[in-house]
């Protein structure tokens, strides 16, 4: 089958729904907080009753222009709404507020990593604004569904991407960035599991060489990025092996059944003639000018990308850069840091050893991480100098601050004892003692078993109580030995 997969070329596009994380909803004045108790976050223009008016929530505009720029997007300066009409259960008024013909944003792109590794530029159709639909639930009553409508007019962003995904993990790849890309611009939490980012996937196949589209099909409902990737894979495998039968692959709307691992039909794909858009008759367009953008820009937080390309410039490598932008309150947290220390590598240590350990076995957010950045940059100061040892820092000092975060770290490396002796006067009567201990093996080093050096460093630490500072203790060790030659 691998060899018939190489025969085909893949065309995958995406379109993702970033659910914003506004006080209120998309065009009335509900609340929006998640898990609520059902039909508790609704009014009378959600509810879709006769005579009611929608009004724009502003902080959409503004998240809107936010993701556009930092996905290089063409902002449009006249903005009209339209009406998507058709009929679920969970969408009271029978049409959908989106845009039609003037999307907010246009063009643009986002940079990932290929299934190899390489950077590909993965370009964008557009990006809108529209409502959600409230949801329905099939699995609390046996015999009915159930329908809550807190969801109903929660704003949404919806970006289309180009069909230019080629497997399953460029798409997971590209979702993941832009999960941490609505994070850091902090207009969506972005957590799948809730519902705050979904993704339904365009799928076709076509000969390898062949400029027309294949037939596509539409994959819905997943609810993580690894089954995104495994709808995709699978998909591209049954489309090929129905071309290779004789078959021929029909439009329509599937979903993933994560338990088997497979798609399976829901309906007909619907055209866009059978929403029958029309430009919504309540709401004025919206112009966004340039002064707009030009604020909204210049308050823009640190991007992942932009932060990644810093930290690579201040010498650390691939990895720590990735590692370190993951996060957005882990990246923030860096920030801090390399504010007060100019050790960048150890500062990255820092944080993807002890701090990040600590989190883990807490299960906490670095937000309640009790030890400051400042704090830590001191622990970094002392070992540098040599006043302590990087194990006395990150294992004793680190959890006495843990415990006790107003403690300042010089008055605590005293109280603690760990100042490391550095007076070579000092440490040379523990060298002597230690060669003293180990006469034959100090003529086995005399000879070239240079390896016996950590015996004779171990002994030096076990006889200062672990305050020898390493450095000048071992080259103390070595100008000894090497007199004795």
């Amino acid at each position: 089958m691998e060899d018939i997969l190489k025969n085909y070329e893949p065309v995958i596009g995406l379109e993702i729904h970033v659910q914003l994380n506004t006080l209120s909803k998309a065009y009335s004045s509900d609340a929006t907080e998640y898990g609520a108790m059902p039909n508790t976050q609704v009014n009378m223009i959600s509810l879709g009753h006769p005579g009611t008016l929608p009004r724009v929530n502003e902080k959409v505009i503004e998240y809107a222009v936010r993701l556009g720029i930092a996905c290089n997007c063409t902002i449009r300066e006249r903005n009209e709404y339209a009406r998507k009409n058709y009929f679920y259960a969970d969408l009271p008024k029978g049409y959908q507020i989106t845009q039609d013909t003037t999307p907010i944003c246009n063009g643009g792109y986002v940079e990932i990593k290929d299934a190899d590794g390489k950077d590909k530029k993965i370009h964008l159709t557009r990006i809108h604004m529209e409502e959600d639909s409230g949801k329905s639930i099939h699995d609390i009553d046996p015999f009915n569904t159930l329908i809550d409508l807190n969801r109903a007019g929660v704003p949404l962003l919806e970006i289309v991407s180009e069909p230019e995904f080629r497997n399953g993990q460029e798409a997971y790849n590209y979702l993941a960035e832009m999960r941490k890309l609505v994070r850091y611009l902090d207009i969506s939490d972005g957590n799948m599991e809730e519902g705050s980012l979904r993704c339904d996937v365009n799928i076709s196949v076509r000969p390898v060489g062949r400029e027309k589209f294949g037939t596509k099909v539409e994959v819905k409902n997943m609810n993580s990025f690894r089954n995104v990737q495994k709808a995709i894979d699978y998909e591209i495998k049954r489309q090929v092996e129905l071309i290779e039968s004789g078959g021929e692959v029909v439009q329509q709307t599937r979903t993933f059944d994560a338990a088997r691992g497979s798609t399976m039909v829901l309906r007909a794909k619907e055209d866009a003639h059978d929403y029958r858009y029309f430009p919504e008759p309540d709401l004025q367009p919206v112009i966004v000018r340039e002064d707009y953008i030009s604020r909204v820009k210049d308050n823009l937080p640190p991007l992942p990308k932009e932060l990644f390309n810093k930290y690579r410039e201040l010498g650390l490598n691939e990895y720590d850069a990735s590692l370190l932008t993951e996060s957005k309150e882990v990246a923030l947290y860096f920030e801090n840091l390399i504010s007060h220390t100019g050790n960048y590598k150890a500062a990255a240590n820092w944080i993807m050893g002890p701090v990040k350990s600590y989190l883990n076995d807490k299960a906490m957010h670095i937000e309640a991480f009790p030890i400051t950045a400042e704090k830590i940059a001191q622990l970094i100061e002392m070992v540098d100098a040599g006043k302590v040892s990087n194990s006395a820092a990150s294992g004793e000092m680190f959890r006495a601050l843990i415990e006790n975060p107003d403690q300042d770290p010089a008055t605590l490396a005293k109280e603690m004892n760990l100042i490391q002796e550095s007076d070579a006067g000092a440490l040379m009567e523990h060298v002597h003692a230690a060669l003293a201990k180990y006469p034959e093996k100090v003529e086995e080093y005399k000879a070239g078993k240079k390896g016996l050096l950590g015996l004779f460093m171990g002994e030096v630490m076990k006889l200062s109580g672990g305050k020898a500072d390493p450095k000048v203790a071992s080259k103390l060790v070595q100008q000894e030995l090497e007199k004795q030659q």
